[in-house]
């Protein structure tokens, strides 16, 4: 096959990729972060420090790309949330359960491209959805508090992801990936909360706004022997620009950029067709203002939008991801995982955190991979966020405002669902 088409062809197709992805409506795992980038790796829990699977692997380690050989991985992810919340014991009369699927189905695309220059060196592009968020609510559960019409959120961010790799000897491999990142919000039916911003003109029902920024991602990857290999990363704090439109709601004028990360795994090949890998993430949610300062200096005199303001409340977690790869045939390929995180959001934080109720702590997967000939690939992946629920503890003010909204508490629900499939195409 000549390159000089399949390179043109691949220039193609990463556009395609990216007008897709800039219309994908966000989701939630870990956190507001996806739980594995992509569907081979989502298929094993999302391992992938020291296990690449696909020229996605950019996105947890690019030092793996030089492992992975010329390749093309285009996929697509059908995902499901189900969003739920309920008040009760409140004395503004909010006290109900609604629902927040009224819109219930995403599409998240991917794609990943990786060319080696030489066996040493590999040059790779990862196109692919970071995280978000989204909620829809039919029934507005800030009505009581005078907000009007639906309420909900819409995050989504996208990465596209230039990567090299290199293998410095026979044992070891570093990597460095460059985060371009696209992100754009919407914010509707929290008009209640005009009072308590610094700019109540840019608070709600906005449409969406957008920004971009960029950050780094660094990688190593370490074989100790034939069975045993390492791999670490680290992906610094992606400063984006301000979301204008909603500087009356997030911190420090509409800022949000994207939380810095690490990553470390080891990969083990018990026998020559099973292999297990372990994953350990981390995500400082915690730094960034929007995200997560306490909704409670909102109560204590400082507006949203304002410096160091409100937010979400988020806490820092770790993750802990295990995936088993097994070689069924030199045609077919299963894969198994499980993963399992801390709470990001506190039960003090809960009602505010109606609107973004990224609770899910626990993920099962399954996946496979069927080699239709020696060029071309079908992986599917199936993921599922089993059920969690957040009970409110001391999270609405008791009073009026503005020292109070009404008491009682609220509770956050989230489960999901996603089936995603992609082609992987050898050259």
């Amino acid at each position: 096959m000549s390159r000089h088409p399949l390179i043109h062809k691949t220039l193609v197709s990463t556009g395609v990729a990216v007008a897709l992805s800039l219309t994908a409506t966000a989701h939630a795992t870990n956190g507001y972060f996806s739980h594995g980038y992509g569907i081979q790796s989502k298929g094993a829990a999302g391992v992938g420090a020291a296990l690449p699977q696909d020229s996605l692997a950019a996105a947890t380690n690019p030092a793996g790309l030089v492992d992975l050989g010329n390749r093309l991985d285009a996929g697509v992810d059908l995902f499901a949330p189900q969003r739920e919340a309920a008040i009760h014991g409140n004395g503004f009369g909010a006290d109900a359960r609604y629902d927040g699927n009224d819109t219930s189905l995403f599409y998240i695309p991917e794609f990943g491209y990786n060319h080696l220059v030489n066996p040493d060196l590999a040059l790779g592009i990862a196109v692919y959805g970071n995280g978000g968020m989204n909620t829809d609510y039919g029934s507005n559960p800030y009505q009581r508090y005078g907000a009007t019409g639906p309420a909900g959120v819409d995050l989504t961010q996208l990465f596209i992801s230039p990567a090299v790799a290199y293998r410095l000897n026979d044992k070891n491999s570093v990597g460095i990936a460059l985060n371009l990142a696209y992100q754009r919000f919407k914010a509707d039916g929290i008009s209640a909360f005009s009072g308590f911003s610094a700019n109540p003109a840019h608070l709600s029902n906005n449409g969406y706004d957008s920004s971009t920024g960029y950050g780094v991602r660094l990688g190593w990857q370490g074989k100790l022997n034939d069975v045993v290999t390492l791999g670490a990363s680290w992906q610094s704090k992606t400063k984006t620009g301000k979301f204008d439109k909603y500087s009356g709601l997030f911190a420090d004028g509409g800022s949000f950029d994207i939380p810095e990360t690490y990553v470390a795994g080891v990969a083990v090949k018990a026998t020559p067709d099973l292999t297990l890998a372990l994953d350990w993430q981390k995500i400082l949610y915690s730094d960034v203002p929007a995200v997560g300062n306490s909704f409670a200096k909102l109560l204590q005199g400082q507006p949203l939008g304002s410096n160091d303001g409100p937010g979400f409340g988020w806490r820092d977690i770790s993750i802990i991801k295990l995936g088993v790869i097994y070689q069924v045939s030199p045609s077919l390929k299963l894969r198994a995982g499980f993963s399992s995180s801390q709470q990001p959001v506190p039960q003090n934080e809960t009602f505010f955190n109606i609107l973004a109720p990224g609770v899910v702590q626990k993920h099962i997967t399954l996946g496979s991979t069927w080699n239709i000939n020696a060029d071309n690939a079908v992986s599917v992946a199936y993921t599922r966020g089993l059920k969690q629920t957040v009970k409110g503890a001391g999270s609405i003010p008791p009073g009026l405002p503005p020292a109070g909204l009404g008491g009682g508490e609220a509770d956050i629900q989230l489960e999901e669902d996603s089936l995603g499939v992609a082609w992987q195409l050898k050259f």
